[in-house]
């Protein structure tokens, strides 16, 4: 497919009367170096249509196009966001309101890592930053990109920081959370994920909940070697005081913000849960929090970051 006069000159969002469905957007944004590219060839094996480093003033013209050409083909259209643009931050602002004011099931991906990471694998890759510049080194470059897609983060529907993602980890990753994000294109998202403080808090969390005053399972013999996924395990740590009285408290709570959360405006939200390892206390808690949100109609994802670790 190719753009002509034609096509820039329709509405961005016109599409055929006679579509029998309307194909998602997929926009795929984040730091450079986190991982756009591997994650835009993951939408490609899903069976999207996708284009990396696009101006973000093209993605109208190009999600009409291929609108109109109604691929049957195609599951829907990837596009990798480019800032490069120097209008970038207005030229967003109006993209997002006027797919939002349309019938386009839009969704927002967004990648990051840390800086340490980031400048490590523009070490390794040994090509230059889009904002770097004789007068702006690799850090500073960074800390600008931040700043101009803060507003852009605050609108995803998922974050994941990939800082300590191989390729493959990526891959995987994506896969198993699009399963859950790709099932609707309305409501609030929650994403829950349990880990152990030993190996790091996730940086994407909104919430974080330290259950390391819970009796610990890794202490008791017969219970050391299973995971919170285990009834023994489960029993152990939310049967009995203080874990039942904490799940009905937490649970309280949570019914009582995600509402306003959701008043706001928001798409999703991130609540990880930490104790030692990653293995026992949490993952338990996770899960039990994962029932319950599912039985509330809300979209569920739950991610065991550090499970084999702990």
């Amino acid at each position: 497919m190719g753009l002509d006069n034609q096509d820039l000159k329709k509405s961005p969002y016109q599409v055929k009367e006679d579509n029998e469905r309307f194909y998602p957007l997929i926009i795929v944004t984040g730091l450079s170096g986190a991982g756009k590219s591997t994650a835009l060839n993951v939408f490609e094996d899903l069976g999207y249509f996708t284009v990396d480093g696009l101006p973000v003033s093209l993605v109208p013209s190009v999600l009409g196009l291929f609108a109109r050409e109604n691929p049957r083909n195609y599951r829907g259209l990837a596009l990798g966001m480019d800032l490069r643009q120097s209008d970038f931050a207005s030229e967003w602002e109006k993209v997002r309101d006027d797919l939002k004011a349309s019938r386009i099931q839009l969704q927002i991906i967004f990648l990051e890592a840390a800086e340490g990471i980031l400048v490590r694998r523009y070490a390794t890759t040994r090509r230059p930053h889009p904002l770097e510049s004789r007068h702006l080194g690799l850090e500073q470059a960074l800390d600008k990109e931040r700043e101009i897609l803060d507003m852009v983060r605050s609108d995803a529907h998922l974050v994941i920081d990939t800082s300590g993602f191989s390729i493959h980890d990526l891959r995987r990753v994506l896969q198993e959370k699009w399963e859950c994000l790709g099932r609707s294109f309305s409501g609030m998202r929650i994403h829950l994920i349990s880990f152990g403080f030993k190996y790091g808090v996730p940086s994407e969390a909104d919430m974080v909940f330290d259950l390391r005053f819970l009796p610990n399972p890794f202490f008791e013999p017969s219970l050391s070697r299973m995971s919170g996924k285990d009834k023994a395990v489960v029993d152990y740590v939310l049967a009995q005081n203080p874990g039942s009285d904490y799940i009905i408290h937490t649970r309280e709570y949570l019914a009582f913000l995600i509402p306003l959360v959701v008043k706001e405006g928001r798409y999703r939200l991130t609540i990880a849960f930490g104790c030692t390892g990653g293995r026992h206390r949490s993952v338990a808690v996770v899960e039990n929090m994962s029932s319950f949100f599912q039985d509330k109609g809300y979209l569920v994802s739950t991610e065991h970051r550090h499970f084999n670790l702990g």
